[in-house]
């Protein structure tokens, strides 16, 4: 046993300090990003914000209204699609909106295979990234299947985690991962932190990893934590090159949920793909060998997503002006972060939209 005892900071902990800007205006600011992926060599231009793979996020109607707002935000489809609709949808809009997820279970194997066997594949409009997608990264048979899915799609772009640690970063990389994604018990349907004391506070572990990631020329996604537009920002600042969200992007018409009342409110089940929830619906129900590592809670209906989407943008320009950040490439290089939790918890206490 040992402990370290180096502080580590969450999204909650910190904000950004203002500096002198000469930018007029937030529409002055880009907040586009364009990338080369170390291993498929694909180019990626738009704005890195992903939708997460969770039921009622990771939709095609979500990609769909993404793709008609223009931004170049994509969404890491949810894994329960049919391998039929996926290339339903994939002869409509083809594969630059969506990321395919799959875990590394036999049965997601066999998706994987007929979507790749498709004539779609064949003629070059088919998917071009893969998001590699499992709760505990660390495991050497999940390092394993990264290593042979790039030997088999050495063109594609391949996303994986989840870890928040540098060194397994670098692993993964090595192992063929263009991105790795970060983020171990933050979201807010996850209790994986609760029921087995393991996590990793977000924002620190968006710093360690992007400085391990961009040491060999990969990428990191922040997956979770964020629940308003500035801590996108904040994950930005911190080195993220993209930004997964799940809860912010939940309880819109594109999510698919029921909508319900609730204490006289309007509102969809959202919930975590560990919870018992997604296992009942995807699995028949909890293994004995394991416990529920999400919940479920209701979501205000929220309607179309289109408002929310330029919210956050809105929120991310903001940030940049405020520290004169013409580019979201710049904005890492600009943010000077300032501690600032004892302060917060006493005047606001726990609630962090009164901040």
């Amino acid at each position: 046993m040992r402990i370290e005892t180096d502080i580590k900071l969450d999204f909650k902990d910190v904000l950004i300090r203002p500096k002198r800007s000469t930018l007029p205006s937030r529409k002055n600011v880009d907040i586009s990003r364009e990338f080369d992926f170390r291993w498929s060599k694909k180019r990626f231009f738009g704005v890195p914000i992903v939708a997460a793979n969770m039921d009622g996020v990771g939709t095609m109607e979500m990609a769909e209204a993404f793709v008609e707002e223009g931004h170049g935000l994509t969404v890491a489809l949810h894994k329960h699609y049919a391998p039929e609709a996926q290339i339903d949808f994939l002869r409509k809009h083809g594969g630059s909106p969506v990321w395919y997820s799959i875990g590394i279970a036999d049965e997601d194997v066999r998706k994987l295979d007929a979507v790749l066997d498709s004539p779609l594949q064949k003629e070059g409009t088919g998917i071009d990234k893969l998001c590699i997608d499992v709760a505990n990264g660390y495991s050497e048979q999940f390092v394993e299947f990264v290593k042979r899915t790039r030997d088999r799609v050495p063109e594609m772009t391949i996303m994986a985690g989840n870890v928040v640690t540098g060194e397994m970063v670098e692993e993964l990389i090595l192992a063929g991962a263009d991105v790795v994604k970060v983020g171990i018990g933050p979201g807010s349907v996850c209790t994986t932190r609760k029921m087995t004391g393991v996590g990793y506070p977000q924002l620190s572990a968006i710093i360690e990893c992007a400085d391990a990631a961009h040491g060999l020329g990969g990428l990191v996604c922040s997956d979770g934590g964020c629940v308003v537009p500035g801590d996108l920002a904040k994950a930005f600042g911190a080195g993220a090159d993209f930004v997964m969200l799940g809860g912010m992007l939940a309880g819109h018409d594109q999510g698919g949920g029921q909508v319900i009342e609730e204490d006289g409110e309007r509102c969809v089940q959202f919930y975590g793909m560990s919870s018992a929830t997604a296992m009942d619906k995807h699995a028949g129900g909890v293994a004995e060998y394991r416990a529920s590592e999400g919940k479920t809670v209701p979501v205000p209906y929220r309607g179309d997503v289109t408002g929310t989407v330029r919210e956050i943008l809105g929120g991310i320009r903001s940030a940049c002006t405020y520290i004169g950040a013409r580019r979201l490439k710049e904005l890492s290089k600009r943010t000077t972060f300032v501690r600032v939790t004892e302060q917060l918890n006493n005047v606001f206490g726990k609630d962090r939209t009164s901040a």
